[in-house]
């Protein structure tokens, strides 16, 4: 996934912000909860990471061309870094990052989701 598309795609989801941090990574957030982080690779293609359940992390981390991200899954968290389209495309990758924002964004209070129209 290039980086205007990625950037195009988080950007359509509901109530997302977008900054640059962390050594100029693209983080997507959503009622101030990272679903989305991505950096361009030296192909142009960007390694993006994302949020998954539990089953899909075990199964994806298996998968050529995808990871456990870096730092994160370190840490315990279950995300997942998609390295290139060979390995899943970009729609297969399109439906993680929504499964990812939804995840964030049930991690809110209540009160947040209904403030954000979640």
């Amino acid at each position: 996934m290039l980086q205007v598309a990625y950037n195009a795609f988080c950007a359509a989801l509901p109530a997302t912000s977008h900054v640059v941090q962390w050594g100029g990574a693209d983080v997507w957030k959503v009622g101030g909860k990272v679903f989305a982080i991505a950096r361009p690779q030296e192909d142009g293609e960007m390694a993006v990471s994302f949020k998954c359940s539990p089953l899909a992390f075990d199964i994806l981390r298996e998968q050529p061309g995808l990871r456990p991200a870096p730092y994160l899954a370190s840490r315990g968290m279950k995300w997942i870094q998609w390295l290139s389209p060979e390995s899943m495309p970009d729609d297969a990758l399109q439906d993680y990052l929504r499964e990812s924002h939804r995840l964030a964004a049930a991690g809110l209070t209540k009160r947040v989701r209904a403030e954000l129209g979640l």
